[in-house]
């Protein structure tokens, strides 16, 4: 019997796209005039699940918690970012960045510990981009 290939080696079958992924808000793009303040020269975007634990805030967050806006949010998500990267010397793609926010939880005033993971990688074209998510998430 003959085995036959289901695809030829390389040959992609389906890729999900960067691009459809921001589109879809699964990927969401910072703010490129921010990000280049913060350090960053090639496009950053964090998944939403990071988006909606360490930067999502509006007024009623503020109310209900400590007073905060979803710039000064992102800006901090992005400097840790940063000071992660240059922290690990540039060895390999994958880099931990440590943080404290405050949980959009209703209730805590408090920043909290949290852990999120930086990579750099080939975008749609190949150029590099920077995706910051849950160490969970890939």
């Amino acid at each position: 019997m003959r085995s036959v290939p289901l695809a030829e080696p390389g040959e992609i079958i389906h890729a999900y796209t960067r691009a459809q992924a921001l589109a879809d808000g699964v990927l969401v793009a910072t703010d490129a005039e921010l990000a280049r303040e913060a350090g960053f020269r090639v496009p950053v975007a964090l998944t939403s699940a990071v988006w909606e634990g360490c930067v999502a805030w509006n007024e009623g967050d503020s109310e209900r918690q400590t007073p905060q806006n979803e710039r000064g949010r992102l800006w901090d998500v992005l400097t840790m970012t940063r000071h992660a990267i240059r922290r690990s010397g540039g060895a390999g793609g994958r880099v931990t960045v440590d943080l404290r926010r405050v949980p959009r939880d209703g209730r805590t005033q408090q920043a909290r510990p949290v852990q999120l993971v930086c990579t750099i990688g080939p975008g749609d074209r190949g150029e590099p981009v920077i995706t910051i998510m849950e160490p969970h998430e890939d």
